[in-house]
């Protein structure tokens, strides 16, 4: 059995002890968070008790953040410091009393309560439009990617086709005219070939009379 000493005691207690002695305060320390369990005990008398004064003392150990990040309601620290002035605890025994300050806590949570959600929510919003955003330039990105880009072997390969059709062109162009001219001279020459078919018997027929005559 491990002995140890317990927080704010002389006497040794064991580890069982301890966990209880804890665990007992920690539920104390939060039931102050409620007014009306305040004034109950303003009521009793408790707060008339040195003993108890000086119990509520002791637990000020609690707002050691080692020890407070145990606590549910926190809230309950901020009573545990009113109830160290004998001011407070002499009139937390009027029940109007208890009743404001039971109101402004009930306002204080409603009011943290929406801040929270207010603050949440822009978080949640800014968050999101930095996702829609990171991902709208993520599409724009593939979207240029897979664009086709003009290619300067294929305008290349254009301009030597159209190079090529206008060779051709100019080609086809140059061996019809040369046909054009062939058969312009062959024309030439069998006209020329009649023409002199023409004379030819035209000396005939005048040489014969002369024939004729010898």
């Amino acid at each position: 059995m491990a002995k140890m000493y317990g927080k704010g005691k002389t006497a040794i207690e064991s580890e069982e002890q301890q966990k209880l002695r804890w665990q007992v305060e920690l539920e104390f320390v939060q039931c102050l968070a409620n007014p009306n369990y305040l004034n109950f005990l303003a009521q009793r008398g408790y707060f008339k008790d040195q003993a108890f004064i000086n119990y509520l003392k002791y637990l000020q150990y609690w707002k050691e953040p080692e020890y407070a990040k145990y606590l549910m309601y926190p809230m309950c620290l901020y009573f545990l410091d009113l109830l160290q002035y004998e001011h407070f605890r002499r009139e937390i025994v009027n029940s109007q009393c208890c009743k404001f300050i039971d109101d402004q806590a009930i306002l204080q949570w409603q009011h943290y309560t929406r801040k929270r959600i207010r603050m949440l929510n822009a978080v949640n919003g800014n968050a999101s439009s930095q996702i829609n955003s990171t991902s709208g330039n993520n599409i724009d990105g593939m979207v240029e990617q897979q664009q086709p880009q003009p290619q300067q072997g294929g305008q290349a390969s254009t301009n030597a086709l159209g190079g090529n059709m206008q060779n051709g062109t100019v080609t086809s162009s140059n061996s019809q005219q040369s046909q054009i001219g062939q058969q312009q001279t062959g024309q030439q020459q069998l006209n020329g070939n009649s023409s002199n078919s023409s004379i030819v018997p035209n000396q005939s027929n005048a040489g014969a009379p002369l024939m004729q005559k010898i």
